[in-house]
């Protein structure tokens, strides 16, 4: 006998339909797995036939086919024990013909029988309800608020087999899963605060231009200056994810597997901080079958490089792409997946190999020779697309012991926030919402000069011999800074305090100044 049961198959952030076809004959008793599984669905013969007889079930004693289809699409992952154990019994006639509505199961079953979470459930709901609007998705009880963000679907949370066999007799209801209504509470930052602080106000001032406008960053100053603690306070000046944003970035961490049982939409910004030993794969993402790396995981968030110039001379340079495009495309055998890389970069690291060069109080022990290597250590078309240098030098102790009151993140954030809105209501219908996304385009469209400003930047073009990328992204963040002001029109002290955030483009004599 036939039978079909429905599930999802999963490729890169994207949903697709599969049908589990299990047929039963006559014959030697053997379960084989069609439709290009992966050893881990193979696999699933052996958890299914264990869960089905532990569940209090009987599992036929003949010639099984269970097959995948559409058979071009490579199948991973433990996601079709639920289905195929399905399709066993109801092939096996001890299911009858079950519901009538559209039913699309997921889920990895124990040996005992029980449902077990799986990675990815988000994007195969979100995926779901656009071809098959109003469809009953089963999925494991762990992972079932993640699904319950489809609306339009019917999600029904299950412990274990016995209790979908039971609703597919119809012999008892499983629990629906409804999407969280009303506004969610705002996100609490436990990190660092800006009051936490002591000094550092023109550190402050850039993380607040780079929080306002996405722009990359780069601090660079002597050991404990501080540059740690300053990149750790990012995250509490940002604005609030909006629900497209927090969607996204809960479907990646969904499909890397880092959601918590239980756990719904993600409300706060990611904050990745890959250690420098950090291999390519695990940054720009990767694996025999893709996977997303650091670089998709910070989407709508910061990713944090500390000491920077300690990353391997390839993982830096991958970043080059990403940054420019805010998408990754992972190329393999198996597949060529493409994951968002929409994120805001900050690097931090010492000016020289023993981190004192220009210190003024502590003698720099590194010749020009070994400061000039050291700084190679970041491409000039990498540097290119940072758009903030900032010094952060050492505090004096007249500024470790003032006591007087500090900006906390709060007031900060209410400001970058405002400016987000201009830029978003300025870019509405462009595709972009922050003007470090802006294209070249956008960047002349919108960016416009007052006669001394446009003079300064002819001036700044030819003395510090600016490439076009490095000249776009100076206007974008001159363009943020009048944002901030609440100016429509890009001034000469607009534009002058936006290419001093390029210390690294005016040349070695200047920066050890």
């Amino acid at each position: 006998m036939l039978a079909i049961v429905n599930s999802v198959v999963l490729v890169g952030l994207e949903g697709q339909s599969v049908r589990v076809e299990v047929d039963i004959s006559n014959g030697l008793p053997v379960c084989d797995i069609v439709g290009l599984p992966d050893p881990s669905v193979r696999e699933a013969r052996e958890r299914v036939r264990a869960a089905i007889k532990n569940s209090g079930f009987d599992f036929p004693l003949r010639r099984i086919i269970v097959n995948l289809a559409p058979g071009d699409i490579k199948k991973e992952g433990p996601i079709y024990d639920l289905p195929i154990a399905l399709g066993i019994l109801m092939a096996a006639e001890e299911l009858g013909s079950g519901p009538a509505a559209a039913i699309y199961a997921v889920g990895e079953l124990s040996l005992e029988g029980t449902l077990r979470p799986i990675p990815g459930v988000l994007p195969m709901a979100l995926a779901l309800q656009e071809f098959q609007p109003g469809a009953t998705f089963i999925v494991p009880a762990a992972n079932a608020n993640e699904a319950a963000l489809a609306s339009r679907l019917k999600v029904l949370a299950a412990e274990s087999l016995a209790q979908v066999v039971a609703y597919w007799r119809g012999d008892e209801e499983l629990p629906e899963v409804k999407p969280a209504t009303g506004d969610s509470p705002p996100p609490v930052f436990n990190g660092v605060d800006l009051a936490d602080i002591k000094g550092q106000i023109a550190a402050k001032r850039g993380l607040e231009i780079a929080a306002a406008g996405g722009h990359n960053i780069l601090l660079i100053g002597s050991p404990g200056a501080g540059k740690t603690m300053l990149a750790r306070s990012l995250p509490s000046i940002l604005p609030p994810l909006t629900y497209e944003e927090a969607l996204t970035v809960t479907k990646i961490y969904s499909v890397a597997g880092l959601l918590a049982p239980g756990q719904g939409l993600i409300t706060e910004r990611p904050f990745r901080t890959p250690h420098h030993t950090a291999s390519t794969a695990s940054i720009i993402g990767g694996g025999r079958i893709p996977k997303p790396g650091e670089v998709s995981l910070a989407t709508h968030g910061v990713l944090f490089l500390d000491e920077m110039a300690e990353y391997r001379r390839d993982v830096l340079e991958a970043l080059r792409q990403p940054l420019e495009d805010r998408f990754v495309t992972v190329s393999r055998v198996a597949a060529a997946i493409t994951y968002p890389a929409d994120f805001l970069l900050i690097g931090s690291m010492n000016p020289c190999p023993c981190g004192y060069y220009g210190d003024g109080v502590k003698e720099c022990l590194c010749t020009p020779h070994q400061i000039a290597q050291y700084r190679k250590r970041l491409s000039g078309p990498l540097l290119d697309r940072i758009d903030l240098h900032l010094e952060v030098p050492r505090l004096t102790y007249s500024e470790v012991e003032a006591g007087t009151a500090r900006e906390n993140s709060a007031a900060v954030r209410e400001r970058v926030t405002a400016a987000r809105q201009k830029q978003q209501e300025r870019l509405k219908g462009t595709g972009v919402t922050c003007n470090a996304a802006m294209s070249s385009r956008q960047v002349h469209q919108f960016c416009r000069l007052a006669p001394q400003a446009r003079a300064l930047l002819r001036d700044a073009f030819n003395k510090l011999g600016l490439s076009m990328r490095a000249h776009d992204r100076l206007l974008k963040v001159a363009r943020t800074i009048a944002d901030l002001e609440g100016s429509e029109l890009i001034t000469a002290a607009h534009l002058a305090e936006a290419i001093q955030y390029r210390s690294l483009d005016w040349g070695e004599e200047k920066q050890g100044a």
